[in-house]
């Protein structure tokens, strides 16, 4: 069997890059993976049970379950390759990809401020594994990820940089490794002493499954015969594969996305600031002839962040298209037929990574100047730019008008159930946020360090800075004002919320400014008091170095608490989202998740389009293709091919 696939640099499972649809359950099975109805059910795990306060999961393994080399798989292999990944040496390694993104100290052992016995992480016995996290939260959806799947002990030893080339590679999956080029092909074959789960359908017939890297054209290599399965990507191709009979090759399967239009957060005031009006845009879509026309049935017409059978389908509401109430609503706000209103800026990628993004732009803007008499223009972003303006906040320069987003799914997990709807809740200056805190988060982001922040409390840049206690006169100062105005919002809010604002296990903001404070009176060198003086800069001030904003900062955090305590509705909304994402299960978090996008939807801040489908090809004879749901979409679960 040929399957396309991203193109992978390395079989380090604790990267990011196109591993991630070979590793999970392929290459390597981990405690809990995706059946062939993407439903998650054990692995190598037998079960699971929670503590009391949800925090800490202790789970049982298999004890059948063998590598290729022959050794029994333990709870000394997942903990092992956890910590490998926790290694502070390991500086590649992608913790948001895995159930580390969780674990108690995970991030603090990363950047090497606790000792390995503080993270979240025990063996209790050889089959037996426990796994604590900061807050309650449902780990079985990133338990499936590639970042936790486990490394066998004994290889990991023996090769601690490299376990995972091809003449080391040990795996407890149905394949192992025949050959692997960085980039380019790689073959696996079956792996004989592979044992399944009983009473499961583990794997499918395939002897050989070489991926080949992705390709422009994979309708093209799929009509050559060079792979027996293909992802159609583009309209002209499905248009191709529905006129040239091979409609019986042709299947579709569900895509966790939504194709949405994401308020720019300009750091300028314009008549698109006033709810109405962005309502008016909203209502006067109509998305059924974009979907037939310039998708060619590639996605399925929505006002919500849901598609058919979704969670929080039935829960959310959407503003209804009406073209007549949206000429009454601009016509309230004063700017009847778009008199008064400047361009309205609809931003796309560029075509290699938004192949859809023009045409749907052209008919957007066609819409709202036969609807409403609304100009805009388009405005191509290079990729970096573009990943900036959708998941990075306020971005300078940015114009009023909308980002042609994508909101995807990473996994199965209550967290993902808004579909990327509340991603802008992430950042200080977004949404109903006041013009100046807009401003402030473009002025804190654009320097390596924010230059009045250093005339306040001396220069980090300065390696004399910072020896001397009197140094640290003014930032004592600022973090003590700070922690306490902190301490005292927080003890205002509302018990439910307590858990997210004060999380258990966690150092309070005093008490890690007491340790950064320890660390410059216990330092030997001057080199030392001024690295301690540094960290305890980013820790007060609003950036780290690189001029990323810290938005974890006291200042920032004091900042950002102020101007919410001003709007409820924000600060609710951060509250909400705390909540739904750290669910532990499902069915409580839908409606709490639905009551945060719909309030985005009633302020369209965020107007969906379309929920994305996907087509692909596969020959006759070829089944258990399983087309991958999530953020990355391609094949994945490769396990399950059979052929007749």
């Amino acid at each position: 069997m040929k399957v396309i696939n991203p193109k992978i640099p390395t079989l380090d499972p604790t990267q990011w890059q196109g591993q991630i649809l070979v590793m999970q359950g392929t290459l390597l099975e981990g405690l809990y993976g995706y059946n062939q109805d993407h439903e998650i059910v054990p692995k190598i795990a037998t079960g699971y049970k929670t503590s009391e306060d949800g925090l800490t999961w202790t789970f049982t393994l298999r004890q059948d379950a063998k590598w290729s080399n022959g050794d029994p798989v333990t709870a000394h292999d997942f903990y092992n390759a956890y910590m490998y990944q926790l290694d502070p040496k390991n500086t590649t390694a992608q913790l948001w990809l895995s159930v580390l993104n969780y674990v108690k100290n995970s991030y603090a052992y990363h950047a090497g401020s606790v000792s390995k016995e503080e993270v979240g992480l025990k063996v209790v016995d050889d089959y037996t594994l426990e796994i604590t996290t900061t807050l309650p939260h449902a780990i079985l959806g990133s338990l499936v990820l590639a970042g936790a799947m486990p490394i066998n002990s004994k290889v990991l030893k023996e090769h601690p940089t490299d376990w995972f080339e091809p003449q080391n590679f040990v795996s407890n999956g149905p394949y192992v490794v025949k050959s692997f080029t960085p980039n380019g092909e790689l073959v696996m074959v079956t792996n004989p002493n592979y044992v399944g789960v009983k009473g499961q359908l583990n794997r499918g017939n395939v002897e050989t499954i070489t991926v080949l890297p992705e390709s422009t054209v994979p309708v093209e290599v799929y009509m050559a015969g060079k792979t027996d399965v293909a992802l159609v990507q583009s309209t002209s191709d499905l248009q191709y594969v529905k006129t040239h009979d091979l409609k019986s090759q042709l299947y579709t399967a569900p895509n966790y996305s939504i194709r949405y239009m994401a308020w720019s957060n300009p750091a300028t005031e314009s008549p698109y600031d006033k709810k109405e009006v962005r309502q008016a845009i909203a209502k006067a879509i109509q998305r059924s002839p974009i979907v037939d026309s310039v998708l060619n049935g590639m996605g399925g017409a929505t006002n919500i962040f849901a598609s058919p059978g979704w969670p929080t389908y039935e829960l959310e509401k959407g503003l209804e298209e009406n073209v007549e109430e949206a000429k009454k609503l601009l016509k309230d706000a004063g700017y009847e037929g778009g008199k008064g209103l400047p361009k309205l800026t609809l931003y796309i990628g560029i075509k290699e990574k938004d192949p859809q993004g023009e045409s749907i732009a052209l008919a957007l803007g066609q819409l709202l100047q036969q609807n409403l008499g609304i100009q805009s223009e388009i405005k191509q972003l290079n990729e970096t730019e573009w990943n900036a303006y959708q998941y990075s906040g306020p971005q300078p320069g940015a114009q009023p008008g909308f980002i042609l987003a994508s909101g995807a799914t990473n996994w199965s997990e209550p967290g993902g159930l808004d579909m990327g709807a509340t991603q802008q809740l992430y950042s200080l200056g977004t949404l109903d946020a006041p013009l100046e805190a807009t401003q402030k988060f473009i002025e804190w982001s654009k320097d390596v360090y924010y230059k009045p922040a250093i005339e306040q409390y001396g220069d980090p840049n300065d390696a004399k800075v910072g020896v001397k206690w009197e140094d640290w006169a003014a930032l004592e100062k600022a973090a003590q004002e700070d922690i306490a105005y902190l301490d005292e919002w927080t003890a205002k809010q509302p018990a439910e919320w307590l858990p997210y604002l004060k999380q258990p296990g966690v150092p309070t903001a005093g008490e890690q400014w007491q340790q950064i404070v320890d660390s410059w009176k216990n330092a030997k060198t001057d080199a030392d008091k001024h690295a301690a003086f540094v960290t305890a800069w980013t820790f007060v001030a609003p950036n780290a170095p690189g001029g990323k904003l810290n938005q974890n900062a006291l200042d920032v955090q004091v900042y950002y608490n102020k101007y919410t305590s001003e709007s409820d509705k924000i600060r609710d909304l951060r509250m909400w989202q705390a909540q739904f994402v750290n669910a532990l299960e499902v069915e409580k978090a839908a409606p709490i998740a639905a009551k945060v996008v719909n309030s985005l939807l009633d302020d369209a801040y965020a107007i969906p389009l379309f929920y994305q489908k996907q087509y692909f090809l596969v020959k006759p004879g070829v089944t258990g293709v399983m087309s991958n749901p999530w953020a990355w979409g391609n094949f994945y679960e490769l396990h399950y091919l059979n052929v007749e």
